[in-house]
């Protein structure tokens, strides 16, 4: 079987996918039921397929729906079932889901009612008594400055600068008095206040002991078979790797749901895929029709579990096979070098068997070297790339880097004509970027948590209904200039060859076009500007 997390899926998965699509298309107002699943697969779902045969050798087309959807939950006609069924009206989960919603309410009544009261007595009793210790303060202030006046005068005797005396002291002991007698006056308040405090503290530790036994026991009966015909849980799934605890929404994926229901009507899988319906969602780059590699954080461990029994291709601890032209060092010294770099090679090691540039340098060089990459390219990426000699270089590289004192400059081919979208032939892009932790490494628009990431860009040309394009990323994200490109809310033309925010449909591209093209900076150990050019092999 071809493997779910690699980019290219299998022709057949392709063809029933379309038909699926069809089938989507031609739901109309037959029932309200069909009607409210077509309009929740439109604000965003995946979809997965998967072609199995059975024991005489008849292939079956499996389909499915990530997650839930609408009124229908994990059910409707057509598509497999969940793995684990916890949604039963009367069943264990529902029931104890319904008494942590009780809780809920409860918590937030008590919360706006009797805390909230106890809250504003305790409150507003401590205005009152500030009010009127600032008030005999300011009496004091007064009496002090008129004592002060007496005094200056010279005119005063001995009795009444002793009476004077006693005034003061007698002020000094009235005020402790009254600070006394608030902090008595307020301290029924404040207990009354400390007792609810602690029993809200008490619901919401309650509430918390029962969803965390309520997660347990879901990760712990969501049962899910391989190929060999084992079961295990989703807690003994995860336990295995660094998060422990399944993320939410773990084994509800498209694949783990086909998978299962092969496995359980003994069918063997031959051809997976998944592929994205509707509106994009929460900053993600996703379009219409387009197929995506399964998830790495929630369906990473549990296909690594579902799949053992099977024969996948690529293996699934292996990385894709990409072959590429060796890396040519076009200048160096005793500082640095430049490096024209191939797509397909990572920038540097990365968890799995693929080479990296760092890699091969340190095998050309001398360990004495030291060898570091200054800055990074992304491994679909072609182009200039610099790599410095031992801890003083590198650190001084980093520092132009990072006050972008480097001017860097991409030439790009887009999938689509800009003139026919109106875009302007220059600008600036803006749109901030964060991680898609659970789907590493997709990158989405965040404009809340993403960090900063600026592109200026200016288009050079059309040809054949690409557009060629220019860019100067001020800042230097992860798949920046891929994000920019694609995202609506940038250019909204992915580059051609993007293999996880373009099109595949068409663009018969075995690369990225997307080249760093020029490089220059000045290098504060000499003194000297450098300016390096690379022509796109595209």
């Amino acid at each position: 079987m071809n493997n779910p997390f690699d980019y290219i899926p299998d022709e057949k998965c392709d063809q029933a996918f379309q038909c699926l699509i069809r089938k989507i298309s031609e739901i109309k107002e037959r029932s309200v039921t069909e009607e409210e699943f077509r309009k929740e697969l439109e604000k965003g779902k995946m979809l997965g397929v998967l072609i199995a045969s059975d024991s005489e050798g008849e292939e079956h087309t499996l389909y499915a729906f990530s997650g839930q959807l609408g009124a229908g939950g994990f059910h409707f006609p057509g598509f497999v079932g969940p793995v684990f069924d916890y949604l039963q009206p009367d069943g264990y989960f529902k029931t104890k889901e319904a008494d942590i919603v009780r809780q809920n309410k409860e918590i937030a009544l008590f919360e706006e009612g009797e805390l909230r009261e106890k809250r504003n007595g305790y409150e507003s009793e401590k205005i009152r008594l500030e009010a009127e210790v600032a008030a005999y303060k300011e009496k004091c202030r007064l009496s002090k400055l008129e004592r002060d006046s007496r005094r200056l005068s010279g005119t005063i005797g001995e009795m009444e600068l002793a009476d004077m005396i006693r005034q003061s002291q007698f002020e000094k002991a009235e005020l402790h008095r009254l600070k006394k007698r608030m902090r008595e006056e307020l301290k029924p308040y404040e207990e009354r206040l400390k007792e609810a405090e602690v029993r809200l503290l008490r619901m919401k530790k309650k509430r918390r002991s029962g969803s965390e036994d309520l997660q347990k026991w879901l990760f712990d009966n969501f049962k899910l078979l391989n190929a060999r015909g084992e079961s295990r849980s989703l807690s003994e799934i995860f336990s295995g790797y660094p998060m422990k605890i399944p993320p939410s929404g773990a084994g509800e994926c498209c694949a783990p749901k086909l998978l299962q229901e092969a496995y359980l009507k003994g069918l063997h899988p031959i051809a997976i895929a998944e592929y994205w319906y509707g509106r994009p969602k929460d900053g993600e780059l996703r379009r219409q029709g387009e197929h995506y590699p399964a998830c790495r954080g929630k369906c990473g461990p549990v296909l690594g579990w579902m799949l053992q029994g099977l024969k996948v291709f690529p293996p699934l601890e292996g990385e894709r096979e990409i072959e590429f032209r060796d890396p040519e060092i076009i200048y160096e010294n005793e500082w640095f070098c430049v490096v024209n770099k191939p797509a397909g090679m990572l920038s540097v090691p990365g968890r799995g068997v693929a080479p990296s540039l760092q890699q091969w340098l340190e095998q050309r060089y001398d360990s004495g070297k030291d060898v570091k990459m200054a800055h990074r390219l992304d491994q679909d990426t072609s182009g200039l790339i610099i790599a410095t000699f031992g801890p003083h270089p590198y650190k001084t590289m980093q520092s132009l880097f990072a006050t972008r004192k480097v001017i860097k400059t991409y030439i790009a081919e887009l999938d689509g004509d800009y003139k026919s979208l109106r875009l302007p032939e220059r600008g600036q892009i803006s749109l901030p970027l964060i991680p898609d932790w659970l789907d590493r490494p997709r990158q989405r628009v965040d404009f809340e948590s993403g960090k900063e990431a600026l592109t200026e860009y200016e288009f050079v040309g059309i040809e054949k209904g690409r557009s060629r394009v220019i860019f100067h990323p001020l800042t230097g994200r992860t798949h920046q200039l891929r994000v920019h490109s694609a995202s609506q809310q940038g250019l909204g033309i992915p580059i051609v060859g993007d293999r996880l925010y373009g099109f595949r449909a068409g663009s018969n591209s075995q690369r990225l076009h997307l080249h760093a093209r020029h490089i220059e900076f000045t290098f504060p150990l000499d003194g000297m500007v450098y300016s390096f050019e690379s022509n796109p092999p595209f």
